[in-house]
């Protein structure tokens, strides 16, 4: 057939007969109704549409002219035809075998879709409608790598040779060189790149790149949009230049990396990949009581009646914005602090929500000293472009919809610690207003050293006795009432008395602030979004770092611990100002000298010593947080090195029983109640009523504390405690809040950081390079990427029709192969027999037949008689009926091998156990075990230790894994082996019971740990359940199709439980001893009493700007960095290990 047409001018004649061939062509071979590929110019045989429109394109754009080869319309191929100018598709796939697809094509395809739409405003389009990069990746992937090379493309390849480099963090010399030895090793004729710069060079229109902004020395402007071309700042006349000599290129001082949002959001629909999940929240989320996702929460709910035509289409894009600092150089001698500021899309379904391919780096703001309030300076690149975003929208393809929607989208609220929170809303987060939710009505009180804020018997009923309680808490009446949260309008009346304030750092001096100002700096830039105003929750109060402050509070104070402790002469005096708890006052002595009696909260040191052993001894099950026992100092007996998460976890699971046989009975229920107020907080789902009830508990427990601690105890961290339930039922569970995922981002970039000369350089082009290969490893195939990595604790699922062979196990170590003695082979046969509810029906069958014969004994003659009546019937009725049922029935009566494997460890359903004989020589605990049974009419919790891990064997290749356990003997009667202390449960380990039923499925197990019991002693302990971090409970997902290689791996999240059933009980103990007497008094020397500065409440002080040193406590001594906001400790990656 001639095909010079094709070539043709398309208005021509030849052209138009040619077309009208070409058509009639594949009416012969393809047939007329049928919808066939495009191979048109834009389409490239990318897009199928029915034959009219094919047409139209044909004549509108021309045809593909090196598509010669008519293969996707009927034309046969001929033997070993590889012509190297057939189309993008038909090349693929004639080259490429189809179980060598490596997922690039796919990739492509989507890429391509978006150009014809019309949706991306790319420059460089050829005459094809595509850009000139995508045109030669698809050149590429229709390239053969070598001469005669099948398996790979050069695109396919340079892809994945990125994709290592970045996933394995490799250096870009080691990649020169592995490309230097492959072009020695191919044959001549090879494709390769050159270097990993020219490779990285091919790529680089694939990734979304950023804008250069330069910045004041000062802070004061950006040299950009109407400021672009000036040479000097355009507010204090400062040089835009380092080093302007006119002999060379101009240095700016500072250089903003811009990461515009607009084509990041677009690529998330662009991919079939995550344009589902981005409506998740609208399509599979069930609205009830329980809050799972940041749909379920007021603020979203609120919104959208605010806006209903922005939640008219689910599409839209709701965001958190989340900034800090941190030190790219990791060393704290050296000041500097890099600030990126990060979106995250919420839309996503929770197992992918803050999670880090789906965080976006928006700004990079540079060094090396913090933006602090003149952030707005650096934020009106991204606040122009949210603003256009909400109100504008942008044109963006839905690949999944196969159509094109305006995107909206709007921030829902920010997330950061507790000095960035005072940087981005512009509410200062010291002195005596310091607490952003009290805002004006804040209740502070002026110590000697500090200021201290409690008050918390103001969110007390009005009639509560604890009200008119003057002894136990500041010796006065409380009678005020609990502040109440403004409202936006109540904001914006309160920013409008503020003076206008001039940007930067170049002229700003201290000012004593005007009384109407109250505790704002300025009016933050995010009132420029027309929805700031009018949000629910515009900031959030971060729980990961109020754990940390309160559980170092409580450590140091609780072991004494100098410089860490609240519990200071200062704060004894400041008790004696304060005329309250006359029994812990210094008693002067004849001596010149000082007595500082001993208060209940502080341990002794005998105390002291025991409660180091205790965190010693810890041992967790593995992934469920670090080796604590390494934070333990052998010389001073302290805590010291302790990250975020070990506080997290020792705050809500190991500080309560650690104290259960130390100190007096008001403080350890006090921390225990506070311990469990912040694991019910932390879970993963919340119910909405219990949030409610935990409003007034937290009140309570805050008062309790008030009525044992020092005031100085009640820094600005103790008292934001307060605000949280109110903010969880705003903005639903903490995970899509807190500061973890945006501290474990952070460490990303650091660590990307190799031109210790060029930080932010370094850092940016480093995360576009990730930017670009995370996209692309949604796609591959064949290859270990983030999203198809396994778990550490990956088992394996069996499909069988038969419940009890569809374990999804894995045994883990050596196997030993073990012949079982005729006792315990029928013991194992008859537990397996009794455990399958598809053997319950020949159970019933069997003993009515027994019955039917006058058997007196039926219990006893059925268990040795029905393994072998089963195994008859079932020979019989496989013999007549193969199907898969029955197969599997067949086997299970044919019983297992005599000879069993055992192993050291299993993993069941993600969660790894391991023998209490392997447990005993490693530092993680995995072989305790919790299952449900009957014990007589009772049920209950049987709790044990993993003995022996079985594997049986049966004919058809199936199996069973038997967990073999022991069992703590609980009392058989009066339950004297279990003891419960609120949430508190304790067994007694020294005895054993139902010896003789001792084995479980392997599936059946539900893992917990134990740890020492220092109240009942040696032969008890302290019973943990183990909630694990994989674990969704979301209905959902039991309704959906979810493809594994979708689910992130989750194994280094935080330890979070589920849910929790035990309902939180807020005791109303009354103090009866302050003072111990069990503990000598500590000698102080009268030198170092001073007599200071009196307490006063904060409403008496004319200068209300008086700051304390509430912001130095927030860093623990080895964070606090100069002009850092960022700690050290938190972007490490053990942070939440």
């Amino acid at each position: 057939m001639d095909k010079s047409w094709m070539n043709a001018p398309i208005y021509s004649e030849a052209y138009l007969d040619g077309v009208n061939g070409f058509m009639l062509f594949v009416e012969t071979h393809v047939g007329k109704n049928r919808d066939i590929r495009c191979p048109c110019k834009r389409c490239l045989n990318l897009i199928i549409n029915n034959q009219k429109t094919v047409k139209a394109h044909i004549r509108l754009h021309g045809i593909d002219p090196h598509y010669v080869k008519w293969f996707n319309h009927g034309e046969k191929r001929a033997v070993n035809d590889c012509s190297t100018h057939s189309s993008f598709r038909d090349e693929c796939d004639e080259n490429w075998a189809e179980d060598e697809d490596d997922g690039v094509d796919d990739m492509l395809v989507d890429i391509r879709e978006q150009y014809n739409q019309g949706t991306d405003g790319a420059d460089n389009i050829n005459n094809g409608g595509v850009p000139q990069y995508l045109e030669d990746l698809m050149m590429g992937a229709r390239t053969e790598l070598y001469p005669g090379c099948k398996k790979i493309s050069r695109t396919s390849f340079i892809i994945q040779l990125l994709h290592l480099k970045v996933y394995n963090k490799l250096s870009n010399k080691t990649v020169d060189m592995f490309l230097q030895l492959m072009k020695t090793s191919f044959p001549d004729g090879e494709t390769l790149p050159g270097s990993y710069y020219e490779a990285k060079k091919i790529l680089r229109d694939l990734g979304l790149g950023y804008e250069c902004i330069h910045a004041c020395k000062y802070d004061c402007a950006l040299f950009w949009k109407e400021n672009e071309k000036l040479e000097t700042c355009p507010i204090c006349q400062t040089s835009r230049w380092k080093l302007n000599d006119g002999t060379g290129k101009k240095i700016p001082h500072k250089i903003l990396r811009y990461f515009p949002l607009k084509p990041r959001l677009q690529r998330l629909f662009m991919s079939v990949k995550t344009s589902k999940k981005m409506v998740w929240h609208n399509e599979k989320r069930i609205d009830d009581d329980y809050m799972r996702h940041p749909a379920d929460s007021t603020a979203w709910k609120e919104f959208d009646k605010e806006y209903p035509g922005f939640a008219a289409d689910p599409r839209n894009v709701r965001l958190a914005l989340a900034t800090d600092g941190f030190n790219p150089f990791g060393n704290m001698s050296t000041s500097y602090s890099m600030w990126p500021v990060i979106l995250a899309p919420l839309n996503l379904p929770p197992w992918d929500c803050m999670k880090d391919p789906f965080l976006f780096l928006s700004l990079l703001i540079p060094g090396k000293h913090s933006p602090g309030k003149d952030i707005d300076v650096y934020m009106r690149p991204l606040i122009d472009e949210l603003k256009e975003l909400f109100v504008e929208g942008a044109d963006t393809f839905d690949v999944s919809a196969k159509n094109t929607f305006r995107m909206h989208a709007s921030i829902l609220w920010t997330i950061n610690d507790f000095p960035a929170y005072g940087d981005l809303s512009g509410w200062s987060t010291k002195g005596y207003m310091a607490c952003p939710a009290c805002n004006k009505d804040t209740y502070s009180v002026k110590l000697r050293n500090k200021i201290c804020y409690m008050g918390h018997r103001r969110s007390l009923p009005k009639d509560h006795p604890w009200r008119k309680d003057r002894k136990h808490f500041n010796g006065k009446r409380e009678d005020a009432e609990a502040p109440i949260s403004l409202m936006g309008e109540d904001v914006l009346s309160q920013l409008e008395k503020l003076p206008t304030r001039i940007p930067g750092k170049h002229s700003n001096k201290n000012r004593k602030r005007g009384e109407e100002e109250l505790n704002w700096t300025k009016c933050s830039i995010l009132f420029e979004l027309p929805y700031w105003s009018k949000l629910k929750l515009r900031h959030n109060l971060d729980v990961m770092h109020t754990e940390k402050n309160i559980c170092e509070s409580i450590l140091g104070t609780l072991m004494n611990v100098e410089g860490k402790t609240k519990d200071t002469v200062k704060a004894r005096l400041d008790l004696e100002d304060m005329k309250i708890r006359k029994e812990l006052h210094l008693i002067k002595k004849n001596n010149d000298k000082y007595a500082m009696p001993a208060a209940s909260y502080v341990m002794t040191k005998k105390e002291r010593q025991d409660f180091c052993e205790f965190i010693r001894s810890v041992k967790f099950p593995d992934g469920y947080a670090s080796n604590i026992s390494r934070c333990v100092t052998a010389t001073d007996q302290k805590l010291s090195g302790m990250k975020s998460h070990d506080c997290h976890v020792i705050l809500q699971r190991i500080l309560p029983p650690g104290i259960r046989g130390s100190l007096t009975k008001e403080v350890r229920e006090v921390l225990t109640e506070l311990g469990q107020f912040f694991q019910h907080l932390c879970c993963k789902k919340l119910n909405k009523t219990e949030l409610e009830k935990m409003k007034g508990d937290i009140c309570l427990i805050m008062c309790k504390l008030e009525k044992i601690y020092p005031p100085t105890f009640f820094d600005i961290m103790v008292h934001l405690s307060i605000h949280l339930p109110d903010e969880a039922l705003l903005g639903g569970p903490v995970q899509f809040r807190w500061m973890y995922p945006i501290e474990r981002f952070l460490c990303g970039l650091k660590q990307s950081v190799r031109n210790k000369a060029r930080p932010e350089g370094s850092v940016a082009e480093a995360y576009i390079a990730k930017e670009c290969l995370t996209f692309c490893s949604m796609y591959l195939k064949g290859i270990e990427t983030r999203f198809n990595r396994d778990d550490r604790n990956n088992d394996i699922e069996f499909n069988d029709s038969l419940s009890i062979f569809e374990q999804k196990c894995r045994p883990v170590g050596a196997t030993t192969l073990v012949n079982l003695s005729p006792e315990d082979f029928k013991s194992i046969t008859w537990f397996v027999l009794q455990n399958c509810d598809e053997v319950v029906p020949f159970i019933n069958q069997h003993k009515e037949e027994l019955l039917a014969a006058g058997c007196v004994n039926i219990e006893k003659q059925h268990k040795e008689q029905f393994p072998t009546w089963f195994k008859e019937q079932m020979i019989r009725i496989y013999k007549d009926d193969q199907s898969a049922k029955n197969e599997s029935l067949y086997s299970l009566a044919c019983a297992p091998r005599r000879c069993i494997k055992k192993f050291a460890g299993c993993i069941v359903n993600g969660v790894r156990f391991l023998t209490r004989e392997r447990d005993s020589r490693r530092k993680t605990q995995n072989s305790g075990i919790v299952v449900d049974g009957n014990h007589g009419d009772e049920t209950l919790s049987f709790y044990g230790v993993l003995d022996d891990i079985i594997q049986l064997d049966y004919v058809r290749g199936r199996q069973i894994i038997l967990f073999k356990c022991d069992w703590y003997d609980l009392g058989k009667k009066k339950r004297t082996g279990l003891q419960k202390e609120g949430n508190i449960v304790s067994v007694r380990v020294d005895g054993k019971w139902y010896e003789e039923d001792s084995y479980i499925l392997a599936d059946q197990a539900r893992q917990v740990f134990y740890i020492n019991d220092p109240k009942l002693g040696k032969n008890w302990r302290v019973v943990i359940p183990v909630s694990h971090r994989h674990v969704y409970d979301v209905t959902e997902m039991a309704d959906e199709d979810i493809d594994a290689d979708d689910v992130l791996s989750v194994e280094n999240g935080v330890y979070q439980e589920n849910a929790t059933n035990d309902p939180l009980e807020v005791g109303l103990g009354e103090i009866e001893l302050l003072r111990r007497n069990d503990l000598d008094q500590e000698d102080i020397d009268d030198t170092i009493i001073q007599v200071g500065t009196r307490m006063v409440d904060a409403t008496d002080l004319d200068d209300i700007d008086e700051l304390d040193d509430t912001m130095v406590d927030y860093y623990s001594t080895d964070e606090a960095s100069e002009n850092s906001h960022g700690s050290e400790d938190e972007i490490d990656s053990d942070d939440a290990s």
